[in-house]
């Protein structure tokens, strides 16, 4: 949900599947009741729609969700985003995003997990991240000029996702943009026709780290401990 770091080689068992469907049911929620329950007119809620729908969560799921997030139901969306920054082992900065329904409950358990770190205080370790919009896009014409779209649309840079993100005979990029102007970036690609897989605010590592293997692996562990709290949303590390 997020991560700059991978998760190679985990296998998604029902335990997971079950923390992945309540993670992305709460995104759904939070961005249905932030810009309203139409996914062609809130990109945010468009690409967490299509999120599920590839982790096959049910229709009557998202469709819940969005009700409830939108406040068309009696029930009361009453999740709020806490923002925990600290230092994962061999002093690499992460970032980590909560979506909790109990502050209270939530702080201790994130710091018990830092331990194998170290917590700071809030604005400690934001010098080694850039706070922007992304948008993850991809389109069917391989020679589309994506530059020339991020410039129409808005977006300050533009990246080429992964190979394994991008459909066969096509292209992807991720396009970064100042975050005020993100929803406006995801709908201009949209009218381009980019099929957006994700819009949403994210912390990008200015000067990722490259720590040998052993290293490295005691760092994703960490990691790995954080995301699978069920009330983490999204975690980003400064590690390459």
């Amino acid at each position: 949900m997020g991560a700059q770091w991978k998760q190679a080689g985990r296998e998604l068992n029902a335990q997971k599947k079950g923390q992945l469907v309540v993670k992305l049911v709460r995104e759904i929620m939070v961005a249905a009741k932030l810009g309203g329950p139409d996914p062609e007119l809130n990109a945010r809620l468009a690409a967490a729609v299509e999120k599920a729908r590839k982790a096959s969560v049910y229709r009557d799921t998202i469709e819940r969700a969005i009700k409830k997030g939108a406040g068309l139901t009696d029930e009361k969306v009453t999740f709020e985003m806490v923002t925990y920054e600290g230092f994962a082992p061999h002093k690499v900065p992460v970032v980590v995003e909560c979506l909790t329904d109990n502050r209270n409950r939530t702080a201790p358990e994130v710091r018990k997990l830092f331990e194998g770190g170290a917590l700071g205080q809030p604005g400690s370790v934001a010098f080694f991240f850039r706070h922007l919009g992304v948008v993850e896009a991809t389109h069917g014409d391989p020679q589309r000029d994506a530059e020339a779209d991020a410039i129409e649309a808005g977006a300050q840079e533009v990246e080429p996702l992964e190979p394994e993100e991008v459909p066969a005979g096509g292209q992807g990029a991720r396009f970064l943009a100042e975050i005020k102007a993100l929803d406006a970036v995801a709908k201009a690609l949209r009218a381009a026709g980019w099929t957006v897989l994700a819009s949403e605010i994210r912390y990008l590592a200015k000067s990722p780290q490259v720590l040998e293997p052993a290293a490295r692996q005691q760092v994703v562990a960490f990691l790995d401990a954080l995301d699978d709290h069920d009330d983490v949303h999204r975690v980003y590390a400064a590690l390459g």
